[in-house]
């Protein structure tokens, strides 16, 4: 397992569609923190703040990742889709949407890297974990409360 036996181009332009991605998170979580409003707010505020601060957390890792195969980390970022519908549902209907893009590219990126380089398959099989989870959590979120 080492470096060389990985396509680092595509490896790098991976990274960079991820790095992209919890960019636009980061944007994307705290937009929704701003526009929360309603007897819950403050738990939902913290919950959104909390994954904008991931998602900064994660587009980090990702840039300095690029950086260490020598590549050179996007000035973009990942789409951001204004529907104005903010009550909550649609808010957590919008985040399982990017969350789910999220995981199909860490996937990409552990397909590129199975077997092939132990540094980039342990992120990217902690990552789609992580992002597991949230799918996890926001579904949980969308589901009516058992009676």
């Amino acid at each position: 397992m080492n470096k060389s036996a990985i396509d680092q181009d595509a490896v790098i332009k991976v990274l960079n569609a991820i790095l992209e991605a919890e960019l636009a998170g980061v944007v994307r979580y705290t937009h929704y923190a701003f526009m929360v409003f309603g007897y819950n707010r403050l738990p939902i505020v913290a919950w959104l703040r909390d994954q904008a601060t991931e998602s900064l957390h994660h587009a980090n890792e990702a840039g300095e990742l690029i950086t260490h195969l020598g590549g050179h980390p996007s000035l973009g970022i990942g789409s951001l889709l204004e529907t104005y519908k903010h009550d909550i549902g649609a808010i957590l209907r919008e985040s399982l949407d990017h969350e789910t893009q999220a995981l199909i590219q860490y996937h990409r990126l552990l397909k590129l890297v199975n077997d092939r380089h132990v540094l980039l398959e342990e992120y990217a099989r902690r990552m789609c974990a992580l992002e597991e989870t949230h799918l996890g959590d926001v579904q949980k979120m969308l589901s009516p409360p058992s009676e």
